[in-house]
């Protein structure tokens, strides 16, 4: 539960969904020489990490996850060769603690889309992933996932094992994609967030995007995330820059100190008691 928005550097403007590891760690030494001084402690590798190639700044027609045997995406060892040998992201943590920083990754909601088809196990359940996948809740833009059927008690599941394998690798900060377009899926953020909690690791939760994000979600988001954000992607254009002046003027009213939270459904990363509702300071 951050006291303020954790400050930080996200792959996403530079490098699209084809980051690779060297380029993460290049970034993070510089954050941790120049910003960590000045508070920018958060690196966050953003969307796409298991395919082995994705595009710059778009998405192939077809997802080619790679995924292990239950159905859980894994790094692309291509692109981060030290997740060879299923160590997954464990390694690229290490490296990234080790500058005294916290690393962070994107995540889709949903069950991947080749899981679904080849039906592969949820670990640690008797269910599969065909059986929570609900393709009827597909994200618009982007291929690699199906939505979860979350009245299915095999979803609970899922994230757990999902967020669970995260928090193994020494995951603090989550980006969470595709839950706040209207509609916003409630029900996979209360899945998650309740999986965070239950995985014994504190990890902050970030919501995105915030298109036509209203007011009216307030205490719901105040009770499941560290931050959401309130717009739509924002590119350098005027009009893009003028509207992120009319968001903050209407959600600034809702900002308020640190002070003890009433929900204790969900753990995330900081120093302060309560979470908080400014924009992400990470872009993408």
């Amino acid at each position: 539960m951050a006291s303020s928005p954790p400050l930080g550097w996200n792959s996403w403007d530079c490098f699209g969904g084809s980051v690779t590891e060297a380029e993460v760690l290049e970034n993070a030494s510089f954050m941790a020489q120049r910003l960590l001084p000045h508070g920018w402690d958060t690196v966050v590798v953003d969307i796409q990490w298991y395919e082995p190639t994705p595009g710059d700044h778009d998405y192939a027609a077809v997802s080619e996850a790679v995924l292990d045997g239950f159905g859980r995406p894994q790094p692309a060892v291509g692109r981060f060769p030290s997740a060879a040998e299923g160590r997954g992201f464990a390694p690229l943590a290490d490296a990234v603690h080790a500058l005294g920083l916290r690393f962070g990754v994107h995540l889709m909601r949903g069950i991947p889309r080749p899981a679904v088809e080849a039906d592969l196990p949820i670990a640690d359940s008797p269910y599969t992933a065909a059986q929570i996948a609900d393709p009827g809740n597909r994200c618009p833009w982007n291929p690699d996932n199906d939505g979860v059927d979350a009245t299915h008690p095999g979803a609970a599941h899922w994230y757990d094992a999902l967020i669970g394998q995260l928090a193994g690798w020494g995951v603090d900060f989550i980006k969470l994609d595709d839950v706040l377009y209207p509609p916003v899926q409630r029900a996979e953020i209360a899945l998650i967030a309740a999986a965070i909690d239950r995985s014994g690791r504190d990890i902050a939760l970030s919501l995105s995007p915030g298109r036509e994000l209203s007011l009216e979600q307030l205490d719901f988001l105040r009770g499941v995330a560290a931050m959401w954000r309130v717009s739509d992607d924002l590119w350098d254009t005027w009009p893009g820059l003028l509207e992120q002046f009319q968001r903050a003027a209407r959600w600034a009213r809702t900002s308020r100190p640190p002070a003890t939270p009433t929900s204790t459904c969900c753990r995330s990363a900081g120093s302060g008691s309560a979470r908080t509702s400014e924009p992400s300071a990470t872009p993408g």
